[in-house]
């Protein structure tokens, strides 16, 4: 497991419950069990803080890590694309978006594309994003300056169901993504009766994460698309109940290794879910 992202992943799911702080020791300890050296986290912590990501705060000879307002913006737009489904009827409006591209350099507009993606927009072609869901604010509150000044936003309407699933077909790779999400299904779910049985602490973290960092690519690729524009057999809404029931199965020997580590007692992640 990449560091950067298991760090991501230990806030995400633990630390944010107890107030966003952690010990460097206690999270060399727990990125120990994935065979990460100590070395390596300091190194990648320091990074982190320099980047913006964490604040720093030093007791003693320890050093603590905590959240700030830009990394907890980071989780909690995950959390709820990962968690979060949309199952409710569809208007048919789509909320599009457009992009002015006129000098505009390569690093911004990564950036800008990146943000689209991040919040479920699909690349039509030319300068045109479009998602079956309105999130402009989301959008926005990920952007700033001239980078947000570059996007128009408009809500549309096609002439009817065939194009809608037209416009669905050429903005994301559905039928790729079906595909991985079988291999998601067929990796995950058999282990439910092994996951049923009982993990001890460590082997229950190790998988947690593991079924965490597997399933979290899908979400930022799929547009979670109405009912009516998904493909015949659409599997998304298996591996996304696949995925719920390993999470919370895994869930109460997983927090209990790491409420020992840390040293917080059994409800260390009390209102994880």
């Amino acid at each position: 497991m990449r560091p950067r992202a298991l760090v991501f992943d230990l806030y995400g799911e633990y630390f944010r419950y107890t107030g966003g702080s952690a010990k460097l020791g206690a999270l060399t300890t727990l990125m120990g069990a994935f065979d990460i050296e100590p070395a390596t986290v300091r190194v990648v912590m320091t990074r982190l803080r320099k980047d913006g990501w964490f604040d720093s705060a030093k007791n003693g000879r320890e050093v603590s890590y905590l959240l700030n307002e830009k990394s907890w913006r980071l989780l909690d737009d995950g959390r709820a694309r990962i968690f979060e489904r949309h199952f409710d009827d569809w208007d048919r409006t789509w909320a599009q978006a457009l992009v002015d591209e006129s000098n505009l350099d390569r690093e911004r507009r990564k950036r800008i594309e990146t943000a689209l993606t991040w919040c479920g927009f699909g690349h039509y072609g030319g300068t045109a994003w479009f998602s079956p869901h309105d999130r402009e604010k989301q959008l926005r509150e990920m952007l700033s300056g001239d980078d947000e000044l570059r996007i128009q936003f408009l809500r549309s309407q096609t002439g009817g169901l065939p194009s809608d699933r037209l416009v669905a077909e050429r903005c994301w790779d559905l039928s790729g993504l079906d595909t991985d999400y079988q291999n998601f299904i067929g990796e995950f779910q058999p282990l439910l009766v092994r996951y049923r049985r009982g993990l001890g602490g460590k082997q229950a973290l190790i998988e947690r994460m593991r079924l965490i960092q597997s399933y979290r690519r899908y979400p930022f690729r799929d547009p979670d698309l109405p009912e009516m524009l998904l493909p015949p057999g659409w599997r998304g809404r298996v591996a996304h109940d696949v995925f719920s029931e390993c999470h919370d199965i895994l869930l109460p020997a997983a927090e209990a290794f790491v409420a020992d580590i840390v040293g917080s007692g059994p409800d260390v992640a009390n209102g994880n879910m």
